[in-house]
């Protein structure tokens, strides 16, 4: 099943300040997701962002939340139990399909992805935007959420599928920020 810019959400799970020093490949990691937020922003995509327990964490880094349309505090690992899955239904119908990344992988982002497929919405990972402080949790989260079948996409997947052909207005816009990746 292709993603639909028209039913999709994107949702950046706890890129935080005082986590993100001690996650594997960090920085690669923050740019996949600001790469995806700002392909989203792009083609009128909804990007959500969340915190875990920001004041012991802190916020989000900048250049992730300034690309966010919301973001929601939590306690709860998974953001489905603190409103995420209430904010998502808002949006509808357009969340039937939401694309996610973030931190820690095999935590917060895992449950939060398996509730949200339980919930009947069909979820989407972006392996190159997510991260753990292990490597071997960050594989071990993607093979489960695969085994629980979330799709694991990548980030120019995800571009091309909300694209769909190079006739969108945004075309030319969404090329530039795929050629400036790294």
């Amino acid at each position: 099943m292709l993603l639909d810019r028209n039913r999709s959400a994107l949702v950046l799970v706890d890129f935080q300040s005082r986590l993100m020093p001690v996650i594997h490949d960090a920085e690669r990691v923050v740019d996949n997701a600001v790469f995806l937020a700002r392909v989203a922003r792009e083609l009128g995509v909804p990007v959500l962002g969340t915190e875990q327990n920001p004041l012991s964490l802190g916020p989000n880094d900048p250049r992730v939340s300034e690309l966010c349309d919301r973001t929601l505090s939590k306690a709860h690992f998974s953001a489905v139990a603190d409103g995420l899955l209430a904010e998502l239904i808002s949006l509808a119908p357009r969340a039937q399909q939401v694309v996610l990344a973030g931190c820690e992988t095999h935590v917060c982002l895992l449950q939060t992805a398996l509730e949200i497929q339980q919930a009947g919405i069909q979820a989407f990972v972006v392996a190159e935007a997510c991260g753990s402080r292990r490597p071997e949790d960050k594989r071990a989260a993607l093979e489960r959420m695969q085994q629980a079948g979330v799709t694991l996409v990548s980030a120019e997947m995800v571009a091309f599928e909300w694209l769909r052909s190079c006739e969108h207005p945004a075309f030319r816009q969404v090329l530039a920020l795929i050629k400036a990746r790294p």
